[in-house]
């Protein structure tokens, strides 16, 4: 089953870009997650649609982003790239005429339901910021 990764990739580019700290082309993102350019900027424009990166084009043109990562939350990326499922769980609809289905599938959503309420709040009590320092001195710690 496939997963979608577009917000564990997003993240890190933005915490990249602010340590990097001036514009950074679509390349030099494309190569920090391993995917193409055009990705890339499909990606970082529903970002820049959101008004959380700007662009510009020209030597030193290149994607920036347009407020602090403290302003930012998981939530708020989350909603920009387009609001998909958090699980890859799926109900099956193969016997609809079944009751036996519609009380799994039933319980099956109520849970999923929770779970995805409990996580997007969770996301937007998380800032960018956060990523940037506290997860990444956490782990630099564990590797020492």
């Amino acid at each position: 089953m496939r997963k979608d990764s577009r917000l564990s990739r997003v993240l890190h580019i933005l915490v990249h870009m602010e340590a990097i700290g001036r514009a950074v082309t679509s390349e030099e993102m494309a190569e920090m997650i391993s995917t193409n350019p055009v990705v890339v900027r499909r990606t970082m424009a529903l970002l820049r649609t959101a008004h959380y990166v700007s662009s510009s084009k020209g030597h030193h043109g290149g994607w920036q982003l347009a407020m602090p990562l403290a302003s930012i939350t998981l939530l708020d990326i989350h909603l920009a790239l387009g609001e998909s499922s958090l699980f890859t769980i799926g109900l099956t609809d193969e016997h609809s005429h079944c009751v036996i289905e519609h009380a799994v599938n039933a319980a099956l959503k109520d849970v999923m339901n929770e779970a995805e309420a409990l996580m997007l709040q969770r996301f937007g009590q998380i800032t960018l910021d956060q990523l940037g320092s506290d997860r990444i001195s956490r782990y630099l710690n564990k590797e020492q």
